[in-house]
């Protein structure tokens, strides 16, 4: 954990001859911005936490001069997590003296890994946060900031509750702004059991919970009547969903994506993040059979020699990886598979990143995400020997990221001309152009008029750019 640097946020109030903060005229004029790093589920815990600020009273502003809570949901995975959060609690700082030089009172939240992972030392660094939340507990968000209110400083909860936090969380209540939404992610399953070397999910989200199906059923109607036509469903390792069924037994992934996909108008299914491990047999046979399942399936990897695969504590040798690639395309032939890679962990040689890209070639990937080994405090492999310099990691990150973007270009290319389903979520920015999501989670662009949003259309794909594709809405 950080334990150096400069304090950022000296102010725990108001100057002293600054006015007193004007109380807010109601509760209706309580305003939150919340600004969310890192994965998935952040997103799904932002939306969590926002409906459960909204029940309160708060209503959300996309800028944080308007707020009178400003709320940060964080993400430890990435080098210099803390200190990214750190940089935007000084801006935060600024904005809060601005404001108290007005009469308006505002209330700083850190929650997510990072509070977990920094607790008390965010106090001590940025006093001018007035709680640190993990993400276990932010179901005590609106009782938390109570306190705040009453005049209570620096609280920090970050032990693990013996409760579950969903169940003293609101009815899931998609915001005003979003009715039109039509994809939402839905948390089955949290937290890990895998400890894999360089890793922190499992100090920060804590052990595997994995949510029960009728309650994920419940709130996946809920979504659905709200207008949702898609749903991801997220996990730390969401393929070792293990949650308690209807019928007295633990329910697989799988059975519980039969039953979602049982639900009338929801039209596409998605899950991530997998480990390699928990792809069961029910699960490979789940994409050959559940036609909402979308083909697309992000299967992180992490390195392609069997010795770093060790030395991560993945569990899995790179021919076990071959070995379920083959058997998902084989359920499925037209199943695209993105990963994740770290390149330089400890010890990795030259020979040992060939055998990456080799893994690389080999498998070809729709989609990746790769990044420079960094140490993660308090992780096994953050005090590890034979560290890989810098420019070394990226020098083998150029590499590995040239050979990504060659087949993430070759893939797109590989649609022109063929029809695929797009759900089309939102208008463009070009007056009647819509934007819709392909099977593969690529954007496609198409001149259609507004009636299509929300619905599901097959679409002839005409070209393919960078980062999206155009196509044209056929014939219904």
């Amino acid at each position: 954990m950080s334990s150096g640097g400069e304090n950022i946020g000296l102010l725990e109030k108001p100057p002293v001859d600054a006015p007193a903060p004007a109380p807010e005229a109601s509760a209706r004029t309580r305003r939150v911005h919340i600004k969310t790093f890192g994965c998935q589920m952040n997103v799904y815990d932002s939306e969590r936490m926002s409906e459960a600020l909204g029940a309160g009273g708060y209503t959300a502003t996309d800028t944080p001069e308007d707020a009178s809570l400003v709320l940060l949901n964080t993400c430890h995975i990435r080098e210099k997590a803390a200190e990214k959060v750190y940089s935007e609690l000084g801006r935060i700082r600024a904005i809060k003296i601005r404001r108290a030089g007005i009469g308006q009172e505002t209330m700083v939240v850190v929650a997510g890994c990072v509070a977990q992972a920094e607790g008390a030392e965010i106090i001590r660094r940025a006093p001018v946060v007035d709680l640190v939340i993990g993400p276990q507990s932010y179901h005590r968000l609106p009782a938390l900031i109570a306190r705040i209110q009453s005049g209570e400083r620096g609280l920090v909860e970050t032990e693990f509750p013996e409760e579950d936090k969903f169940e003293h969380l609101p009815e899931r209540q998609l915001a005003p702004r979003a009715r039109r939404q039509t994809t939402a992610f839905l948390t089955a399953q949290e937290g890990c059991d895998k400890f894999c070397t360089f890793c922190v999910v499992p100090y920060t989200r804590g052990a595997e919970l994995s949510r029960p199906v009728a309650r994920l059923v419940e709130e996946a109607r809920r979504l659905v009547d709200q207008g949702v036509r898609e749903l991801t469903l997220l996990g730390q390792n969401v393929n070792a969903y293990h949650g308690a069924g209807p019928d007295g037994n633990a329910w697989s992934l799988a059975r519980l994506i039969g039953a979602l996909s049982e639900i009338d108008g929801l039209e596409r299914l998605r899950y991530m993040t997998s480990h390699p491990r928990d792809m069961s047999d029910d699960l490979i046979a789940a994409h050959a059979n559940e036609p909402k399942l979308m083909p697309y399936l992000h299967l992180p990897f992490q390195a392609g020699a069997d010795r770093i695969l060790a030395a991560m504590n993945r569990k899995h040798t790179a021919a076990d990886y071959m070995a379920l690639v083959g058997r998902l395309r084989r359920a499925r032939p037209d199943l695209a598979l993105s990963t994740d890679i770290i390149v330089g962990f400890p010890g990795e040689t030259d020979a040992e990143f060939e055998a990456t890209l080799a893994m690389v070639r080999e498998v070809v990937f729709a989609q990746a995400y790769s990044f420079k080994y960094s140490p993660r405090p308090g992780t096994p492999a953050a005090s590890m020997d034979r560290q890989v310099p810098e420019p070394v990691k990226a020098e083998r990150l150029q590499r590995l990221q040239a050979l990504l973007e060659e087949q993430q270009s070759a893939f797109a290319r590989g649609l022109v001309g063929r029809t695929v389903p797009v759900l089309f979520e939102k208008a463009g920015r070009k007056p009647g152009q819509l934007i819709g999501r392909s099977p593969y989670l690529q954007s496609v662009h198409v001149e259609a008029a507004d009636a299509w949003l929300g619905r599901v259309a097959d679409t002839a794909i005409l070209s393919a750019g960078p980062n999206s594709l155009a196509g044209v809405i056929k014939a219904q």
